[in-house]
């Protein structure tokens, strides 16, 4: 006669039970993890992407700004919004002798004479696209 050891077999099937469930919530937070990383790496690439725009945007500006100081003489700043980039423009002008602009410096070198300070901020401040604002701030002196 053979003896049967239902003990044994009850906890078989529980420690099956349990393992399941253990695999069943590995899987699922691993699940989580990719679904938050691929989240955060979306908005990563979203910013990165408005923020090498706004750069290329800033390179821009700048030259429109010398273009139109060439064109119309001196201008302060010129303020524009491309898209979802806002851009301001300012000119600080560099003169050894009086010129025809209201401001500018005076300075004793005659190398130095006719150049502009442009400071060139481009922004984008709109929440929806991005996860954090955006300002790309440049100052260059150009020679006119």
């Amino acid at each position: 006669m053979q003896r049967k050891n239902s003990i044994l077999k009850s906890s078989r099937r529980g420690f099956a039970m349990i393992m399941a469930i253990a695999v069943i919530v590995t899987l699922a937070t691993i699940m989580a993890l990719s679904l938050s990383l691929s989240t955060q790496l979306n908005k990563r690439s979203t910013d990165i992407y408005a923020y090498e725009q706004a750069a290329l945007l800033n390179k821009s500006a700048t030259e429109y700004a010398l273009l139109q100081i060439a064109k119309n003489g001196c201008q302060n700043g010129w303020n524009f919004s491309q898209g979802i980039y806002d851009v301001n423009i300012t000119a600080e002008y560099i003169y050894s002798a009086a010129s025809g602009c209201n401001d500018y410096f005076i300075i004793s070198t005659p190398e130095s004479s006719g150049n502009v300070i442009l400071n060139v901020s481009v922004s984008v401040n709109d929440p929806s696209l991005l996860s954090e604002p955006i300002r790309y701030f440049r100052r260059t002196i150009q020679k006119l």
